[in-house]
């Protein structure tokens, strides 16, 4: 989550900046790693050298590698909570404009983190207990914009009476897809076009037959 650093007095603010651009270098350094050699072959040296720091700075800031692990998947999750809601509140009231709004910058965020995604989707069964279930809950956080979307389109007779469950669920897949199957699709698409494809993709499945028209510049110009 943003701090905001403005709130402190100045010596603690940029002891507060310095610590925040140390602990995103480590964890920047530490994604490349695990991609290279996988979490369980990482050695917290080779990390220190690829984040040009000490290990003992490393443990200063972490506790181990599970703890970087974590730290790397929160990260990501913790930018989707915080930027998908104010994206879809700028996209205005209308709840297909909205919630495009919302598939876009999920897409465009997984692009901007593909290999932290990766890692997320190959790792995270390597957490204990009380790290998947901080996961889950995070998970379930960045998903409220969207469900909350589908939920009000539903209501409104905009949407079909779906599973909203499953449809949320579904566009998260159909962006985690994007790094997931990078080696498939960055060669055919720019991520533009991917959101784009998938964005008609759900909103052809969602929105109720008689709004179609409301929505053609959405739907491919279908009606």
């Amino acid at each position: 989550m943003a701090i905001d650093y403005s709130e402190l007095p100045v010596e603690e603010a940029v002891r507060a900046a310095r610590t925040s651009a140390r602990r995103r270098q480590v964890l920047d350094a530490a994604v490349k790693v695990m991609g290279k050699t996988g979490f369980h072959q990482m050695s917290m040296q080779d990390l220190a050298t690829e984040a040009k720091v000490s290990v003992g700075l490393i443990y200063k800031y972490f506790g181990g590698k599970e703890d970087l692990l974590l730290a790397t998947i929160v990260r990501i999750l913790d930018v989707f909570r915080d930027q998908l809601g104010p994206v879809m509140d700028a996209a205005g009231d209308d709840v297909v404009d909205r919630l495009a709004a919302g598939i876009r910058r999920y897409i465009q965020i997984v692009d901007e983190n593909l290999d932290g995604v990766v890692l997320t989707y190959r790792e995270s069964r390597t957490l204990g207990m009380p790290g998947r279930t901080q996961i889950k809950e995070l998970e379930i956080e960045t998903a409220a914009p969207l469900r909350a979307a589908i939920e009000t389109g539903v209501a409104q007779g905009v949407f079909r009476d779906v599973n909203v469950d499953l449809a949320v669920f579904d566009i998260m897949l159909l962006a985690h897809g994007w790094a997931l199957k990078h080696w498939h699709f960055g060669p055919i698409y720019t991520v533009d076009e991917y959101i784009g494809l998938q964005t008609c993709h759900v909103l052809d499945a969602l929105v109720d037959e008689g709004r179609r028209y409301d929505y053609a510049y959405l739907l491919g110009g279908s009606s």
